[in-house]
Formats: structure tokens, C-alpha cells, sequence
């Protein structure tokens, strides 16, 4: 049984949907967009969109189904909503064990259905994301949730350090929201992981090499991962970021970073590799960027996304760092960038000797 409900923007726009009848509280989230076709469970299951109300612009999801857990990107849905044109009630997928709408009963994930995603998507392209509300048609939000100083690292961060893997190498894995799949394509190669909170101080230990993962929000409210990072960069230790971790890099470097208008989150973002000139397609999920201009010279642009000339991967001019703006481990998308997991384990071998 559903029953119709709206989405509120704090801008005064109002979309009209279908929800379930007894979903009868308000949610607060970030509104924003993905314009994937498919992996909708892995994105629902990035930590990043911690906080986030997500729209999904492709206009038929869950037709496929929801497998088992052990390929989402974490172990829960972390989206505080999703919107959908038309949620499909059936699916049919050999692996699929479960539908879409029943995963997000199951979690309490409130959502709306049959919206104008296009109109909504249209809205948010031209005014940017902004904080909305779910609420039943007799009840709209008279406030909203400033969200831009809510610290969401410290609410997906591991509480404690996690070991992996066998090999004469260790990996601090510095995770701010990780998605498993970059756990899974770093064990493909022969090495130890050592998994610590956002805020752990791994600065004094023996490690050979740095990982930065991805996570929500806004990256200055890691002051703690930023400080720890500047006294690893003395280490001149191979570091790899991604997402949030390359953002980390640059603010570690003494750079800036800003929020973009609507963000990035779609599976086929075009980025050129600058030392060869290649485009690969990439996929990406984050709202903020590198300020290219308050990079030093230290530092290079490696990577740029082609539809808005964004900084897309930077690197050091001399010492072992590099990061990148998307994601190689893909889950969803292209893979077409894994190699730069290679590239980090090189680096290691290099580096350790």
C-alpha cells in the first residue's frame, strides 16, 4: 500500500511522489543525483552518500534485484533516502535474492516513487544540491538540516583498526568511509593491511605504504586525518588517495578545495590522463573538488574530468603521492583505471626495496 508524499527543497520546490503508507516521519538529507543505469545497491551502499537523499535519474531501477550482501560496498545502506521514477516491483537476476523495495523496508530506507526525476534532476543541475526534506502532504518541514558541518567521516569510519591479507608489505588503510570493493582490488596483490579509523595517529608504526579512501562530506572536517597525513609526507612513503583521500591529499599539501555546484555521481565521467593524453572513463561520487589554483609547484594536475575542466588526479613532482578524483575500483562502472592499483604496488616494491 502506498500513499502520496513529497520531497521539499529548501529553495521552495516541491516534487509529488508515492510512499509507502506508513512511512509518516519527515527525513532531512542533502538532496542529490546519480545518473547511473545500473549498480544501484552499490551506490546506495557507499558510505559516501552518508546523509544524502538520492536520486536516481535512470528512469527504471531495481529490475534486476539485490543480491547477496557479500558484493555490496558496505555492510548496510547509508543514503538517509532515495528517489525513483519507477521502482520495479518485480526483478530477475540468477544471483538476486531479494527485491529493491524489499531491501529498503528492510532497513527502514525511506523512499518516493513514480517523481519527475527529470524535472527534479533539472532543478538541482541549476541550483545546485540542496537540503530537502521527505514528509507526508499534511505535514512540510518548517526548518532544514544545514548539513555542510556535520562531520559524516567520523559517523562511517571504522571504531577500531581491521587486519587483512598476507604479504611482506603493509598497507595503513586510512578509512573515511571505504568502499570494500577498494579493500578487495589492494588484497589482489601480495600484501598486509592494517584498516584504521579516519582519526587514528599510525604516524609512529612501520608501514611501507599510505592509502586514503573515499567518504562523505566535506573534506575540512578531517583536520585530524589532515594533520596525521602532513607528518607522513616527512616518511616520503608511497601514498595513494581516492575521492575524499585525494582531497585529503591536497588540503595535507597546503591546497584548497571547494564545493561543486551539483557534484559528480555517474559511471561515465571522461577524464584525461595528462602525461599520455588518454581519456578513460571513470566512475565518480563526490561534491567536492581540488581549487587547482592554490596547488604548489610541488604538485601536478594528472588527471582532468573533460566535462567541466576539473582537477580529476594530482600527484607529487618528486616523492611517491598520487590520487585520483573518481573511482578505479569501479562498483559500479568501468574499470578502466585499475591499473593505478598496480601502479601504487609497484611504488611499494620500489620504494621498500
Amino acid at each position: 500500500m502506498s500513499s502520496t508524499a513529497q520531497l521539499v527543497l529548501r529553495s521552495g520546490e516541491v516534487f509529488y511522489g508515492q510512499a509507502p503508507e506508513n512511512q509518516d516521519a519527515i527525513t532531512f538529507g542533502e538532496v542529490v543525483f546519480n545518473t547511473g543505469m545500473v549498480g544501484y545497491i552499490e551506490a546506495l551502499t557507499d558510505p559516501s552518500y552518508a546523509g544524502q537523499i538520492l536520486v536516481f535519474t535512470y528512469p527504471l531501477i531495481g529490475n534486476y534485484g539485490v543480491s547477496d550482501s557479500a558484493t555490496w560496498e558496505s555492510e548496510k545502506i547509508h543514503v538517509k533516502g532515495a528517489v525513483f521514477s519507477e521502482l520495479s516491483p518485480f526483478y530477475s537476476n540468477h544471483a538476486a535474492i531479494k527485491s529493491l523495495k524489499d531491501c529498503l523496508h528492510e532497513q527502514n530506507i525511506p523512499y518516493l516513487t513514480q517523481v519527475d526525476t527529470r524535472a527534479l534532476t533539472k532543478c538541482l543541475r541549476t541550483k545546485g544540491v540542496i537540503p530537502g526534506a521527505f514528509s507526508p502532504l499534511n505535514q512540510p518541514p518548517s526548518v532544514f538540516e544545514n548539513f555542510d558541518h556535520i562531520d559524516w567521516v567520523k559517523q562511517v569510519s571504522i571504531p577500531s583498526p581491521q587486519y587483512y591479507g598476507e604479504g611482506d608489505k603493509l598497507i595503513i588503510v586510512v578509512d573515511c568511509g571505504m568502499k570494500e570493493n577498494i579493500l578487495r582490488c589492494l588484497l589482489q596483490y601480495p600484501v598486509r593491511i592494517k584498516r584504521v579509523p579516519y582519526d587514528y595517529d599510525y604516524s609512529e608504526e612501520p608501514f611501507d605504504a599510505v592509502f586514503l579512501s573515499n567518504g562523505p562530506g566535506d573534506p575540512m572536517q578531517c583536520q585530524e586525518t589532515i594533520r596525521i597525513l602532513r607528518k607522513v609526507f616527512a616518511q616520503h612513503k608511497p601514498i595513494f588517495g581516492i575521492c575524499l583521500g585525494t582531497q585529503l591529499m591536497a588540503l595535507a599539501a597546503g591546497a584548497k578545495t571547494y564545493k561543486l555546484t551539483f557534484g559528480h555521481r555517474s559511471q561515465n565521467q571522461p577524464c584525461l590522463y595528462l602525461p599520455t593524453e588518454r581519456c578513460y572513463l571513470t566512475s565518480q561520487n563526490h561534491g567536492y573538488a581540488i581549487d587547482e589554483t592554490s596547488l604548489s609547484a610541488d604538485w601536478r594536475v594528472s588527471f582532468r574530468n573533460l566535462n567541466d575542466q576539473s582537477v580529476a588526479g594530482i600527484e607529487h613532482q618528486t616523492l611517491p603521492f598520487f590520487s585520483v578524483q573518481f573511482h578505479p575500483e569501479a562498483a559500479p562502472g568501468p574499470e578502466d583505471t585499475q591499473w593505478l592499483f598496480k601502479k601504487f604496488y609497484d611504488l611499494i616494491v620500489k620504494c621498500s626495496g
